[in-house]
């Protein structure tokens, strides 16, 4: 997932999502809804897909019967910078070293090295009360550069030890050991403990048509680094996991394309059907004459508005916008419920990483079209999947 730094930074978001709510017109009403923590603030940083991971894995926390939990962030990006660091250099720089990750990036740091609480390391060792890293990933980027131009004509076996240094230097030194709640952990004992030590049970889910169908393959993106794969799904079946997972107690760590003029920045996103809007009627003659950025200016006015007309993609459309790179990897959230607007329109709702100052306080609704067509991909627990699915895909 991408980064949305700017974004982050000027409109971020929190948690209400009690009774309706109302957007210049929208009443949302929750029709199923789970359990979530408090909205984190990402800020400027790139770390949306840890930030919904996260979420996702504390939703999973609170569902197991484990309580309310605040894991750290930092713990987790700390260890994926420096396995991005490794492999960058393993391929002499080609691939992308960036901030931005996906949803494995979590789940294989949960596996391999555990977790620790929020508390134990907040990641804020440069003197900010936020989460700030353009300067962190610099220094990063610059040192990665600087090894793999390779001046000594062999590597020194501390180039990582230096890399390490940076990273500790600003998100804090990686515990061996902490103390919490007056009982010592390992970050595996914390972990195995919160019932965290079977991270397999969890699956991706994506649906594209240049891969076979029930099987697997890693989506084609810079941020799927680990290249980890996701099963492929006909899109209909695909749509039905979300219903059947929120439906049966299961929130999803949810990552789509957020840069399109359907995506507000007032909480609410949807799949204007473009050409219809361009071309209904007498309302046709208001478009001529208006470049792209004021017609998108003029569609943002209307998404706003309950009643707008989406498209309803097929399989192609959405391999279309893959192929063409008009749907990208940008943001990574947690879906965790179901809504409907005043004319029983279907949402979701989302749970962001952009702080709390927000139209709904960090909430954002998405309609089923918009799910539908932007979707890049999922995590869901295994036992989210309905049991035919399960079977079909070699899921025990």
């Amino acid at each position: 997932m991408k980064k949305f730094v700017a974004i982050a930074m000027l409109f971020a978001c929190a948690f209400t999502t009690v009774g309706a709510q109302e957007n210049d017109g929208y009443v949302f009403s929750p029709v199923k809804e789970l359990k979530i923590t408090p909205i984190q603030n990402q800020n400027r940083t790139g770390t949306c897909w840890c930030f919904s991971t996260l979420a996702f894995i504390e939703s999973e926390l609170i569902r197991m019967g484990k309580g309310e939990h605040n894991l750290s962030e930092m713990y987790v990006v700390n260890h994926t910078y420096r396995d991005k660091a490794e492999k960058y250099v393993r391929l002499h720089g080609k691939m992308e070293f960036a901030e931005g990750g996906a949803f494995d990036d979590v789940i294989y740091a949960i596996k391999h090295y555990g977790i620790v609480p929020e508390e134990v390391m907040p990641g804020k060792e440069y003197g900010e009360d936020v989460h700030v890293h353009g300067e962190m990933t610099s220094a990063m980027t610059g040192y990665v550069e600087a090894i793999i131009k390779n001046p000594n004509r062999k590597l020194t076996p501390v180039w990582q030890k230096g890399f390490n240094g940076i990273a500790d230097a600003y998100l804090g030194a990686i515990p061996e050991t902490f103390t919490y709640n007056g009982k010592e952990y390992t970050p595996m004992s914390y972990a195995k403990e919160l019932g965290l030590d079977n991270m397999d049970d969890y699956v991706s889910l994506t649906s594209y048509a240049h891969h076979p169908f029930y099987t697997q393959f890693a989506l084609e993106i810079q941020d799927n680094w680990r290249w980890s794969r996701s099963y492929n799904l006909p899109i209909d079946e695909f749509m039905g996991v979300f219903d059947h997972a929120i439906n049966n107690g299961f929130t999803l760590a949810w990552a789509s394309d957020v840069s399109e003029v359907g995506f507000t920045r007032n909480g609410v996103g949807v799949a204007p059907d473009m050409e219809a809007i361009e071309t209904s009627g007498s309302d046709q003659d208001r478009w001529v004459g208006l470049s792209a950025t004021e017609k998108n200016n003029e569609i943002r006015k209307m998404v706003e508005k309950p009643g707008v007309q989406e498209v309803w993609a097929t399989q192609e459309m959405r391999q279309q916008a893959y192929d063409n790179y008009q749907t990208t990897d940008d943001h990574g959230m947690q879906i965790y419920g179901i809504a409907k607007d005043q004319n029983g329109k279907k949402f979701y709702m989302v749970k962001n990483s952009w702080g709390t100052d927000s139209k709904y306080n960090g909430i954002w609704y998405v309609s089923e079209a918009f799910a539908r067509y932007k979707t890049m991909d999922i995590i869901v627990h295994k036992d989210a999947l309905p049991k035919a699915l399960r079977t079909k895909l070699g899921i025990k």
